[in-house]
């Protein structure tokens, strides 16, 4: 009797692994692949969010920006997506500005990404400023990368 159960299961293991599609068929592409992917979309996203800060592009920043958004800058009060917007595209756009993205850290897990880095602003207009340490959590909705909230915090010691 225990040899004709431990025959069947064999048949049965063996059928089952004759229908199971093969490893290549399960995963068409690499984990790392859709890994330095998805890095390469939130690094673009975040590009593109300071473009739009530094033109004031509120529509891109729509874009960007998730409808749950939320904004904090060192002790200050948090700021929602509309808040935020209107605070970053108030007054004229100083077409001197530009900022440059450095140290830049990235976790991707599954549709949530948090990147870390420094954000150093420069302008031939305005006095400089210290770099700010940012960290940026990203969502993917409807196959796209939405910020869902940012906390900002100033270097300090640094010009």
């Amino acid at each position: 009797m225990k040899g004709q159960l431990l025959s069947m299961a064999l048949v049965c293991f063996g059928a089952a692994l004759s229908q199971a599609p093969p490893a290549s068929a399960q995963s068409p592409v690499p984990a790392g692949a859709k890994q330095d992917e998805a890095r390469r979309q939130v690094l673009d996203t975040t590009e593109q969010w300071i473009a739009a800060e530094n033109k004031h592009n509120a529509a891109a920043l729509r874009q960007i920006i998730d409808d749950k958004f939320i904004s904090t800058y060192a002790a200050n009060k948090p700021r929602d997506k509309d808040a935020f917007i209107k605070g970053i595209t108030d007054g004229p756009v100083d077409p001197t500005q530009s900022q440059s993205l450095t140290d830049q850290s990235i976790v991707i897990d599954g549709d949530t990404a948090v990147i870390v880095g420094t954000d150093t602003f420069h302008s031939a207009t305005k006095p400089p400023v210290p770099p700010l340490r940012y960290t940026i959590t990203y969502v993917k909705r409807q196959g796209h990368w939405r910020a869902l909230g940012e906390h900002i915090v100033t270097i300090p010691g640094k010009p």
